[in-house]
């Protein structure tokens, strides 16, 4: 019996890789990350379930990995983007001479 690729090594790369640049987007780049890692999840399940038909697992491993360290990336820079948003206040966001005032102390 010839043993059969798991399905979703490629969208998991491509999620889990989209993730990192849209960290730059005030962390966004959690939602395609975290997609990533809850497949690869998902897909391991499958291998361990009856691991003599499938072929692909370090694939979905790698992508695994990938997902998870972009999906940390994103949340420590959401974290951040809180935290400057929380000190600096919304209201100097949107005054750009207020908002320099305030940046003096950072």
């Amino acid at each position: 019996m010839e043993k059969q690729p798991l399905q979703y090594s490629t969208l998991i790369y491509i999620l889990a890789v989209l993730g990192l640049p849209l960290c730059c987007c005030a962390g966004f780049g959690i939602l395609p990350s975290g997609i990533a890692y809850f497949i690869a999840r998902s897909e391991l399940k499958k291998f361990y379930t009856n691991p003599e038909i499938y072929s692909n697992q370090d694939n979905i491993y790698t992508g695994k990995i990938i997902a998870l360290v972009v999906m940390i990336i994103n949340a420590l820079y959401l974290a951040y983007f809180f935290y400057m948003l929380y000190s600096i206040g919304w209201e100097a966001l949107q005054d750009p001479a207020l908002l320099q005032e305030r940046l003096k102390g950072f």
